[in-house]
């Protein structure tokens, strides 16, 4: 009796690995690169295979945008490894980006947009998507296969920090039509 209450925590430890080993071998799905194709910091917020915008690239130049000679020093005599971009403010940065909607994106469509100052939010924003897109020279509907290309002029007022964007855009009938995230260190 004392020989099997000694080796059943054993024979239960053995039978609920191989259990939960088995089943997670069903149920568990392969890891998705969640970086957004091109030169930049963006990433997906989740698997884009069923979003209805398939980004071909998009480049950001430069990319990692400016990188100031005395941000560097500062770096280098704090001891300081971080690999966040650092985005020279006053400097301009150029967006190029490709990308092709599968389902046509009409008015009401919309942006979810979140900015954050290290823990601080400071915009949580519902924006209309065809207002926005009137920015990079395009309007709604929205088909196909489209380029953009926008020059964006950083101000130098800017506080230095780290900076944490999400955009979230949906159609009308609340399909995603993409979502995607950034860190940016100024």
């Amino acid at each position: 009796m004392k020989l099997l209450l000694a080796y059943c925590p054993l024979f239960l430890s053995t039978l609920a690995a191989s259990h939960s080993f088995l089943a997670g071998s069903l149920s568990q799905k392969p890891l998705v690169d969640l970086s957004v194709p091109g030169d930049n910091p963006l990433e997906f917020c989740s698997d884009p295979s069923g979003f209805i915008l398939t980004i071909d690239y998009v480049d950001l130049e430069p990319n990692p945008p400016v990188k100031l000679v005395t941000d560097i020093r500062l770096r280098l005599w704090s001891g300081k490894q971080d690999q966040t971009n650092i985005v020279a403010r006053g400097h301009a940065l150029q967006i190029k980006a490709k990308g092709n909607f599968t389902e046509t994106i009409e008015q009401d469509a919309y942006i979810n947009l979140s900015v954050k100052y290290g823990l601080i939010t400071l915009v949580n924003t519902k924006a209309d998507l065809c207002e926005q897109m009137k920015e990079v020279d395009a309007t709604c509907p929205l088909n196909g296969v489209k380029d953009f290309t926008k020059e964006v002029n950083l101000p130098k007022e800017i506080p230095p920090g780290r900076y944490t964007v999400l955009a979230d855009v949906y159609t009308k009938d609340d399909e995603k039509v993409t979502c995607l995230k950034a860190q940016v260190q100024f």
